[in-house]
């Protein structure tokens, strides 16, 4: 519905995002009455509350408002999905419209000598004959150009707005729109719907499934390149594969195609599908390497990785000639005692300028760490050693066991703002002679990519990870491709030193790993508890995490299961039902609902994605850093009228409310979500109705992010089938082998040049 109404006074505006509350004053008596200001005022018109993106906040003209009511927190509310100006045919209303503020270079001033030189003709020569104003004294060049491309923004949101209406979006979406389309974005647009499909947060099925209904071309070859992109991009975020073949890409896409369409006469053909992918690899739209089919920037960074790697691995190096008597004096002061394979793994990151050590929970990857630190220290004092980790957790975890205190997150260590698709190629910026990555595991190529293009050639790099575990969420598998390549020098630790020896859990890890099923059991440390099905599996976790919460603390307690919201013992609802258990509503804790989920007064909560625009300070305010990254966990300390607060270890974060739908209860998590961070003690249920899920890396994984306690709850059957259950989880990636091809071709021009071949680089034994 829609109708006239003029703004009245602003209730709240986030500048960030130009989200508004205002209040409006209309005649209109189709105002609902619970809707309606309950005061008086001597104008006698009715008052009521607009909500919305980028609203006018002026009264110099009126505004037509299209959307709905909705009912919230504050009362009804009326949601604004688009609006327009109406200016009155006269000289006063067109005076009124253009001393608004509305259009960008207007002023009252220039408003009144437009008119005065234009008279009613005024809009029409600002629209069609701008160049005309110029005859305005006050009007430069420079000034016209402003007009001009305001005007233009204004008119281009209009009309999107218009033909977006049936995808009810909001005007903060259009915006984005118009920024990745540019200026022919109404063009585009109008000329195929499925454009959006290139847009982020506009899948294939959501446009398809709207534009279906108009009656659109269903063989429109956007629409066709729009099912092939949703194939790559799918594979991409589900699979985490860098490509797709040929043959299962065409097969992919056209299932997607004709799942929906019932007449055989109205259905795509191979044909098409594959002439369209011909056209698409043409022009660059994807790209294709023996019938291996890329997204372009996947390709580069798969091709230039590769590259940047070998260049890493055959930088010439000379380890110290005194580093054994260093070590030897560490040994005395530190009292760290190397055991024979981590002495290869310290000598090894001394000899070559990129070397990976890899072990399971317990081997002594902390102690290689605080050796090489501290040798470096001795031999190299004006060096600059920097560390960094994927998770702000392993970050600062990874601070307390080396003693350094400026761990960072990788993404802040190499200046990554925003999302991933704003990451720009610079030139060499890491400025470091010693750069140690904890939890490499958890590095996706993306990550891989910005991380060997920033580094300065000559610095050592030093990959430490647990290479059992799950693979990067993101696309890649690039730690086990940089093993496995066989060019990369890797240590692999496999005694175990850490925690107490009656402490089950490394060894319960191995076991895990090495499939043997008769795992050690202790009160203390890995218990059992057996329960039937998901609702009393349900119930005995809850019971459970009230239990250690009481006797260590909520942050030391972690639920993490398998399926996220499926039955339950999934993450999602076992969050509803321990939120109520441990921080019930009441009157005094205020609520906020957003993107679907409500967030309460001192809940426990995790980030979902980067956010670089979310600034961090200590307890005084004072800045401390930029950016949340995702899986950070903290609890709720404020909520206010437009904010929201949010203590993340001390590290306090203000959240507008158009962030807060990066957030999520985290009282219970996925497996997953828990990679790069450790907790006294896991809880994990372990169901049949998880087989699908849970196989022995997601099993290994879990146990290893308890540093003392693992409960186990659930069917024993189910533990069994998750240890027996090893998945190949192959991921389509050809970064070892491109690895090797560069190397070889490399070492073949050495040959020729010093008359000698380089020597395959192999693992320390």
């Amino acid at each position: 519905m829609g109708f006239v109404a003029a703004f009245d006074r602003v209730l709240f505006y986030n500048e960030a995002s130009r989200f508004a509350v205002l209040r409006m004053k209309t005649a209109d008596m189709m105002v609902p009455e619970d809707a309606r200001s309950p005061y008086r005022y001597h104008d006698h018109l009715i008052r009521f509350t607009a909500v919305g993106y980028d609203l006018p906040q002026t009264d110099a003209v009126k505004v037509e408002l299209t959307g709905e009511w909705q009912d919230g927190k504050y009362g009804r509310q009326f949601q604004v999905t688009q609006w327009r100006e109406v200016v009155p045919p006269t000289l006063e209303g067109i005076r009124a419209y253009l001393s608004s503020g509305l259009l960008r270079g207007i002023g009252p001033r220039t408003a009144e000598a437009i008119v005065q030189r234009f008279g009613i003709r005024s809009l029409e020569v600002i629209e069609k004959t701008p160049n005309r104003l110029l005859e305005i004294r006050g009007i430069s060049e420079e000034r016209l150009e402003d007009i001009k491309a305001g005007y233009a923004e204004s008119k281009i949101m209009r009309d999107l707005m218009t033909i977006l209406a049936p995808f009810k979006i909001t005007p903060n979406t259009a915006m984005k729109i118009y920024q990745f389309f540019g200026p022919n974005s109404v063009g585009l647009i109008r000329e195929s719907p499925y454009r959006l499909c290139q847009m982020p947060g506009f899948g294939f099925k959501r446009v398809d499934a709207i534009i279906q209904k108009s009656g659109e071309n269903l063989r429109d070859p956007m629409r066709i390149q729009g099912a092939l992109l949703y194939g790559l991009e799918k594979a991409r975020d589900g699979d985490g594969h860098l490509y797709l073949e040929t043959e299962v890409l065409l097969k992919s896409a056209l299932l997607l195609l004709n799942e929906t369409i019932l007449s055989p006469a109205m259905r795509v053909t191979p044909k098409e599908v594959e002439s369209t992918l011909e056209q698409m690899i043409l022009t660059n739209v994807l790209a294709s390497n023996k019938g291996n089919i890329y997204l372009p920037y996947q390709y580069l960074q798969e091709s230039e990785t590769a590259c940047l790697v070998v260049q890493k691995v055959m930088e010439p190096t000379e380890p110290p000639a005194n580093l054994a008597s260093v070590l030897e004096r560490i040994r005395g002061q530190l009292g760290i005692t190397l055991s024979k394979r981590q002495h290869e793994g310290v000598m090894m990151a001394f000899s070559r300028n990129l070397s990976i050590i890899t072990g399971g929970p317990g081997t002594g990857k902390s102690t290689i760490l605080k050796a090489v630190i501290e040798a470096y220290r001795i031999l190299y004092p004006d060096s600059k050693i920097r560390l960094g980790a994927p998770t702000g957790k392993a970050s600062r975890r990874m601070a307390e066991t080396t003693g350094i205190a400026d761990a960072q997150t990788l993404h802040s260590l190499l200046g990554l703002h925003g999302d991933e698709s704003v990451w720009q190629k610079p030139p060499a910026n890491l400025e470091a002679d010693l750069l140690i990555v904890d939890e490499s595991s958890m590095m996706d190529m993306s990550l891989a990519y910005q991380l060997f293009i920033r580094v300065r050639p000559n610095t050592r790099i030093l990959l430490v990870g647990d290479a059992d575990q799950l693979e990067s969420v993101g696309a890649g598998d690039v730690f086990h491709q940089l093993i496995k390549s066989g060019l990369v020098p890797v240590t692999v630790l496999d005694e175990i030193f850490r925690q107490a020896k009656d402490s089950p859990i490394p060894y319960n890890a191995k076991y895990i790993h090495d499939g043997v099923t008769d795992l050690c059991y202790s009160e203390d440390y890995f218990r059992f508890i057996p329960a039937k099905d998901q609702e009393e599996t349900a119930g005995r976790i809850c019971e459970l995490y009230l239990n250690e919460v009481k006797a260590t603390g909520i942050e030391q307690v972690q639920i993490l299961s398998p399926f996220r919201s499926r039955g339950d013992a999934s993450s999602d609802r076992l969050n509803e039902v321990i939120r109520e258990m441990v921080n019930p509503q009441s009157p005094e804790k205020p609520e906020i609902t957003r993107g679907g989920i409500t967030l309460r007064l001192y809940d426990k909560v995790m980030q979902k994605k980067n956010d670089s625009s979310i600034q961090l300070r200590d307890p005084k305010g004072n800045l401390l850093s930029r950016g949340v990254f995702n899986g950070e966990v903290g609890q709720i300390c404020v909520i206010r009228k437009s904010t929201v607060l949010i203590n993340f270890d001390g590290r306090y974060a203000e959240y507008p409310m158009d962030s807060l739908d990066e957030l999520e209860l985290a009282y219970a998590t996925t497996v997953h979500k828990a990679m790069g961070s450790e907790y006294d003690t896991i809880i994990l249920p372990m169901l049949m109705a998880h087989k699908i899920m849970m196989d022995r890396n997601v099993f290994y994984t879990a146990v290893t992010r308890a540093k003392r306690r693992v409960l186990l709850v659930g069917q024993k059957k189910a533990l069994f089938a998750a240890i027996c259950n090893k998945k190949a989880g192959r991921r389509n990636t050809l970064l070892g082998e491109r690895m090797q091809a560069y190397y070889k071709s490399q070492s073949i021009k050495m040959a020729a040049e010093q008359g000698e071949r380089l020597p395959i680089i192999r693992r320390a034994s």
